[in-house]
């Protein structure tokens, strides 16, 4: 997928799924569109191939030397070949454009996969710190019910060092919410 511009997989699929959008509502039109230009300039080569024909014919009524006749043969025998070939070229011409097109979405749909598995990525990195996280709330709730349920005299049990960066933290979240005046509140 050549890329002109570097993008975060989140901005390229932010532009791909506006563009899908954009695409729906006009894609109807543009086919209709497409056909209806299709089919004049197929219908203009037909017209210019018999206007050919014609004109050929009317040559061979006229020409009575043999040399003549043979090379209006010659020349039907190319308009023929060269009608086939027009249809050949058409024929072409409309997969290469599926080809292309096909290669776009290919494109598209790479960066939405992309996109999707760094969404999971994501996800799973959140959910296992968010499972660390429950683990060591619990462990920390489990010492603190030991250790009240234990003599003075023995010393505490020290919560886990992650728990201590947690409690702080939250300590420092609460102080600066304190401080905002009420009225921003």
């Amino acid at each position: 997928c050549p890329t002109s511009h570097p993008l975060t997989p989140q901005a390229a699929f932010a532009h791909l799924a506006l563009a899908f959008r954009c695409d729906v509502f006009t894609l109807r039109q543009r086919v209709q569109v497409e056909k209806r230009a299709r089919d004049a300039a197929e219908e203009n080569i037909q017209e210019e191939l018999g206007q050919c024909r014609a004109a050929l014919e009317r040559l061979g009524s006229s020409c009575t030397d043999a040399g003549c006749r043979e090379t209006l043969e010659q020349l039907q025998r190319c308009l023929a070949v060269l009608a086939a070939a027009v249809e050949r070229a058409t024929s072409a011409a409309e997969k290469l454009g599926a080809v292309h097109q096909e290669a776009r979405m290919s494109c598209a749909a790479e960066v939405m996969v992309q996109h999707v598995e760094n969404l999971k990525r994501h996800h799973l990195r959140e959910h296992a710190e968010l499972e660390e996280m429950k683990r060591l709330i619990q462990q920390n709730s489990r010492n603190r019910q030991l250790a009240e349920t234990q003599d003075d005299t023995e010393p505490r049990l020290r919560p886990h060092p992650l728990m201590r960066t947690f409690q702080q933290g939250s300590a420092r979240r609460r102080v600066s919410i304190a401080v905002i005046p009420k009225q921003l509140l």
